[in-house]
């Protein structure tokens, strides 16, 4: 079965990997906004649908592609990918002695068909200094990431504890994404033997 992943995240690479040992980076951009009225924790799973859309789109249908999205949640308030440096100490300053919520959407299209579900996972930070900020933020990583932070990198140390999946806070839930899986292979299984009977 040729498997597609449809994002350039290195995060999600390695987590996939635990699933698949072979696939195929490929993706399309997509927009990303949402209307406000839309809750961050519905929001990502459209985003993963949209993702995994435009790369089917373009893929011979009995392709599987997986597609994911993940955001900061801090009062009802989404934090995405920071804007710049700024942006980025804005953030982390907000998140600091404080819990918030990590979602991640995930979505799998097989067969012109697409199953989606969203995993979140709760994490609390101590205290950061404003140096700490700085010198993490100088350091690049924070960029690229929902929230300004990877837990899995420098960020780690901000972390005094979560409640949930580690892998749903570095990008892709690997317990949702074998579900989705699962129930699109069985689904086109069900849709041939309806067809051959």
């Amino acid at each position: 079965m040729r498997v597609v992943l449809a994002s350039k995240s290195p995060r999600r690479r390695e987590l996939l990997r635990e699933i698949f040992p072979e696939f195929e980076i490929i993706t399309n951009d997509v927009d990303e906004s949402l209307p406000p009225e839309v809750e961050p924790i519905a929001g990502v799973a459209i985003i993963a649908k949209r993702k995994g859309s435009a790369v089917a789109d373009t893929l011979p249908p009995d392709t599987l592609i997986i597609s994911s999205d993940t955001l900061v949640e801090l009062d009802g308030i989404a934090l995405g990918k920071p804007t710049g440096r700024e942006d980025a100490v804005r953030m982390l300053r907000t998140l600091s002695g404080r819990g918030h919520n990590v979602h991640t959407g995930v979505a799998v299209h097989y067969r012109g068909r697409s199953f989606c579900g969203t995993a979140s996972t709760a994490v609390y930070f101590r205290k950061i200094s404003d140096a700490e900020i700085e010198e993490y933020v100088d350091s690049g990583e924070p960029m690229d990431k929902a929230g300004a932070y990877g837990i899995q990198g420098g960020a780690g140390k901000f972390v005094k504890k979560y409640d949930g999946d580690f892998d749903t806070v570095v990008g892709l839930s690997l317990r949702l994404t074998r579900e989705l899986v699962d129930r699109a292979i069985a689904a086109s299984r069900v849709r041939e033997l309806d067809k051959k009977s």
